[in-house]
């Protein structure tokens, strides 16, 4: 039995236990080490959380990247398996719609040509060289020249091309904003562009009749017209088929960048005038004078093709001259 006497002393042990026992459990959230243990979760979590939420947009982000270099990928791939240039593909460069073998036939017929009017002003000194001259203009006239007629005939229309391509990318972004479907921007384009862009975005709607994708139709647009300005073009509208997006923007894009590279096509064209025609001029001194002095004196330049030593020093020559062409050509052509 507890003495009465105790029994105040007891009740306030028990009440100052009580109060510890609360105090402690108020303060013990503030003064024991869970709390910085708690706070040091919870930063760690949420910045986990911000790092998953980063994670996600940059993996959004690299799928994407992904996607569009898989793309890139493909298109290069589908290019390079039908690198090969044929005639016939040539001729479509050049705007030409012939067969091959009609272009075989007009070689043929040039070789004979150029083989009769070199032959007929040769001099009767030369008669011994004359079946290797016959021989080498056979050659050029067959082989040489009609080639170089066909590669100016292609470069020359793919510079027409060119520079119409930006307004053609023009009249596309305005057809879209203003609601007409993509095809429709090329019939547009078909009917009212100048040639050559006329001619090659209506074949481009022609084989989309026919059932041919509009990927496998630019694909086939750049194979006529290899360019990097049309290349641009079809990778353009293949992503923006693939992944979607604002057609009308990337394209108007575009049409900016290839302004700016036309207008540094120009720029450098005029900064290397000077250089090149410095170039043409110093290349046309030596086989001009040969023949002024040809002309006026035959006598005094005969012994270069008469004798041995002669025909060295022209071998010379002339591989001197080839090496110095190409050193000009290559000091005055600039890649951009």
């Amino acid at each position: 039995m507890i003495d009465a006497g105790a029994m105040p002393l007891l009740t306030a042990l028990v009440a100052a236990v009580a109060i510890a026992a609360t105090a402690y459990a108020v303060m013990y959230p503030y003064i024991s080490s869970d709390r910085a243990k708690d706070k040091r979760v919870a930063n760690v979590t949420e910045s986990r959380a911000k790092k998953m939420s980063t994670r996600s947009a940059a993996e959004v982000a690299a799928n994407r990247k992904k996607q569009v270099a898989e793309s890139l990928k493909d298109i290069e791939n589908r290019q390079k398996a039908r690198e090969k240039v044929s005639l016939r593909l040539r001729l479509e460069r050049a705007g030409l719609d012939v067969e091959p073998k009609m272009f075989w036939i007009a070689s043929a017929v040039s070789a004979v040509l150029v083989t009769i009017l070199v032959v007929s002003f040769l001099p009767a000194s030369t008669s011994s060289f004359r079946p290797m001259i016959m021989i080498a203009t056979l050659i050029v006239g067959g082989l040489g020249i009609p080639r170089f007629v066909l590669s100016k005939m292609i470069a020359r229309r793919q510079k027409k091309f060119l520079a119409e391509l930006a307004n053609s990318i023009d009249v596309i972004v305005r057809g879209i904003k203003s609601g007409l479907p993509l095809n429709e921007c090329f019939g547009v384009i078909a009917r009212e562009a100048p040639e050559p862009v006329a001619s090659e975005f209506r074949e481009t709607i022609e084989q989309q009749r026919i059932g041919v994708s509009l990927s496998e139709a630019l694909d086939r647009l750049t194979l006529r017209m290899p360019l990097a300005e049309v290349k641009f073009l079809a990778i353009v509208i293949a992503i923006q088929q693939q992944s979607g997006g604002n057609l009308a923007e990337a394209l108007a894009n575009l049409s900016g960048v290839l302004r700016d590279r036309f207008k540094m096509a120009m720029k450098v064209k005029a900064l290397s005038a000077e250089a090149k025609a410095s170039a043409m001029i110093l290349a046309a001194l030596p086989p001009g004078v040969m023949f002024m002095v040809y002309s006026s004196s035959p006598d005094y330049i005969s012994p270069l093709f008469t004798t041995r030593t002669g025909n060295l020093f022209i071998l010379v020559g002339l591989t001197w001259m080839l090496i110095g062409v190409l050193l000009m050509r290559k000091m005055i052509n600039f890649k951009f």
